[in-house]
């Protein structure tokens, strides 16, 4: 990919992907601005990210991201660990986890994880 065709807003991202995960990606979108009204959009790893914190960096950080059949949250593995029950059903990595493009995303699971990394953040 030439720098040219790195998006450079979650618009541009969006546009790059299927119409299926465009519809999964807002929703994950709207699930993190629930969660981190404040938070702050950028990307890294030339994907959506959301800073949790003013400044955040790579860890301090939400990212998503868009393939032909699912989508994957990135929280966080301390994240993951915590929600490792609810995320059970769902194909897993230590700091991300994929969901499914055929299935309803669990956006109240979502906003919980993104309040719960938001919360340790502050600490």
């Amino acid at each position: 990919m030439t720098d040219s065709k790195i998006p450079q807003s979650f618009l541009d991202y969006l546009a790059t992907q299927p119409e299926k995960t465009q519809a999964a990606l807002r929703q994950l979108r709207d699930c993190i601005l629930k969660a981190a009204p404040d938070s702050t959009e950028m990307f890294n790893y030339n994907i959506p990210a959301f800073a949790l914190v003013e400044g955040g960096k790579r860890e301090q950080q939400i990212m998503i991201a868009g393939y032909k059949k699912h989508v994957g949250l990135y929280p966080h593995p301390t994240t993951m660990e915590k929600f490792d029950t609810e995320l059970s059903a769902y194909k897993r990595g230590k700091g991300s986890v994929q969901f499914p493009l055929d299935k309803p995303l669990p956006k109240d699971l979502i906003v919980g994880m993104i309040k719960y990394r938001k919360e340790l953040l502050r600490k």
